[in-house]
């Protein structure tokens, strides 16, 4: 060991002089004098800047969905309608959940597959209700995705139903 740590040292060429006469008092000179205000460019305004495009970007988004029509929008009736049939698919989710097992798994996975494209479908009709020139269509194609909705919901809920009773055949019970 003390012959690497001799070796170390004879190989490697290490300053062992003494620092100038005077080094100590230029030191603290140096130390003592004011600095030099060497003035970096701030970043500050970009962080300003920033924040400002920020918010002019939220108030521009929300701007632009405040402008977006829905059914609910169209008519005090429409609206009526939308809410009704947004309560009663939430209901049947709701009995849906309530009943998932193992059996029933499949069938209500397929169904929420199906409910999501009809929601993907339903999210085009918006974007064709505000830009339509004849919204009758769009309004008739959209109230028939929520009839297909609560179809497919409703379709479930007797599934489910006929899996967990399976003696309950056309309403009737045998014994």
């Amino acid at each position: 060991m003390e012959d690497k740590l001799h070796q170390f040292f004879s190989e490697n060429d290490f300053d062992f002089k003494e620092p100038h006469f005077g080094h100590v008092e230029r030191f603290e000179k140096k130390l003592n004098q004011p600095q030099k205000n060497n003035h970096k460019p701030s970043w500050k305004w970009l962080s300003v800047a920033a924040s400002v495009v920020l918010v002019i970007g939220f108030w521009l988004g929300s701007l632009h969905q405040k402008q977006q029509i829905e059914l609910a929008d169209v008519s005090p009736k429409m609206k009526e309608v939308q809410n009704y049939f947004a309560t009663t698919i939430q209901t049947s989710l709701k009995n849906i959940e309530k009943n998932r097992s193992l059996e029933t798994e499949t069938i209500i996975e397929e169904a929420l597959d199906a409910l999501e494209e009809l929601e993907e479908e339903y999210n085009f009709f918006i974007t064709e209700l505000n830009i339509a020139e004849n919204q009758t269509k769009v309004i008739n194609a959209m109230i028939q995705n929520y009839q297909q909705r609560l179809k497919i919901l409703e379709n479930v809920l007797l599934q489910i139903e006929h899996i967990k009773n399976p003696n309950l055949l056309n309403n009737e019970i045998y014994i």
